[in-house]
């Protein structure tokens, strides 16, 4: 039975629509060729870091990162960039009983910015840069299992990636929720291990509950 439900945390929590239009912006190339651009990568199955490479070959995005900082136009998102079910959903799976954590691929400056968002509403926030390991490594998924108290395959980790959230978390024994949103969701939605591999297909977070609520049932 599921008991605890992890949160990938960019386009499945934040919606990241802004945030790539300001590193356009910090590339002074227009949004829409950005975002072309962005997509075209990632439909092509590459990294999609390579994007900046596309307008600067040279592009570091560590180095890139630490220069916005440093221009006061740090990366950011707020509240206004969460989609607007993911309070409900919370708070609908608080009220359940499940344990609740968020564990992405973000920055320490990132990883502040979710404690502040999300403090009183998970159990556990933990950051690639917290523990020196990102996804798709395995070692990222070996981490939220040993922060997570419950036995992995009681664990259901939510992504809107098959490449960095669904196949490895598979792989690590949990449960697994692919979400159709932002650009991997909607790109990725159509490859057959969308189906075969995603214990759940979702449009919506608000329908973890009730999917959730029937897989849990089946188990009995």
């Amino acid at each position: 039975m599921i008991r605890a439900v992890v949160f990938d945390v960019g386009e499945c929590l934040v919606d990241e629509t802004r945030e790539y239009g300001t590193w356009a912006d910090w590339l002074g190339v227009p949004r829409h060729t950005f975002a072309a651009t962005f997509g075209a990568v990632i439909a092509q199955g590459r990294d999609y870091r390579q994007t900046f490479q596309e307008f600067r070959p040279d592009f570091d995005l560590y180095e890139e990162r630490e220069k916005r900082a440093a221009a006061g136009k740090p990366e950011h998102f707020g509240e206004e960039d969460l989609y607007s079910d993911v309070r409900p959903a919370l708070a609908q799976l608080r009220a359940d009983g499940f344990w609740l954590g968020i564990a992405g691929n973000q920055t320490v400056r990132a990883g502040g910015i979710l404690r502040e968002l999300f403090a009183g509403d998970v159990d556990l926030i933990g950051t690639s840069d917290d523990w020196g390991t990102s996804k798709p490594d395995p070692e990222f998924f070996v981490r939220v299992a040993q922060v997570v108290p419950f036995a992995s395959d009681e664990i259901l980790y939510v992504g809107d990636r098959l490449d960095n959230d669904i196949r490895p978390a598979a792989a690590a024994g949990m449960k697994t929720a692919l979400i159709r949103r932002g650009p991997w969701g909607t790109i990725q939605q159509h490859d057959p291990e969308a189906d075969r591999i995603a214990t759940i297909r979702l449009d919506l977070l608000s329908e973890l509950s009730e999917k959730i609520a029937k897989l849990n049932a089946e188990e009995r």
